[in-house]
């Protein structure tokens, strides 16, 4: 499995192995362990650029996913999952609006942006939406156990 990790913007209080291997252990539970992720963790200015230039939407969101996943890479038997842009200034406002502390916030936007890319949607139906937060937190207490295990 290759998870490669870039930090534009820092995360305070974040210990980078640690956050690693929980990522590859969520991947590693929704059977992606032989796919490719790459993860940005930029900053509001950035996430709002690729918000405009992909999305056609304005300002800055918390989490932004690309899938790599369809018929065209299924047939060439490309191992990629896709990219995850994650924006730290929003995540801290969010951290800080929910009380929950930053390595949390950030897990959850992870999970958020992995399961987008799997296809899951949580803009459609509200089966579809409770479907997805179901997962999410089933993810986010796996994350949660390897702090301790």
């Amino acid at each position: 499995m290759a998870l490669q990790i870039r930090y534009e913007k820092q995360i305070p209080g974040i210990k980078k192995r640690l956050l690693r291997q929980k990522i590859k252990t969520v991947l590693e539970d929704l059977g992606c362990q032989d796919k490719e992720l790459s993860i940005l963790f930029t900053d509001d200015k950035h996430i709002s650029e690729i918000n405009k230039n992909y999305l056609k939407r304005e300002g800055p969101t918390d989490v932004i996913s690309f899938s790599f996943l369809g018929k065209e890479e299924e047939r060439m038997n490309i191992p990629i999952l896709g990219d995850i842009v994650i924006s730290v200034d929003t995540a801290k406002r969010e951290s800080e609006e929910t009380g929950e502390d930053i390595e949390t916030t950030i897990c959850r936007l992870i999970i958020h942006g992995i399961l987008h890319i799997l296809g899951y949607d949580h803009e459609g139906s509200k089966e579809e939406a409770q479907k997805m937060r179901k997962e999410e937190e089933r993810l986010l207490s796996i994350m949660k156990m390897k702090e301790v295990g």
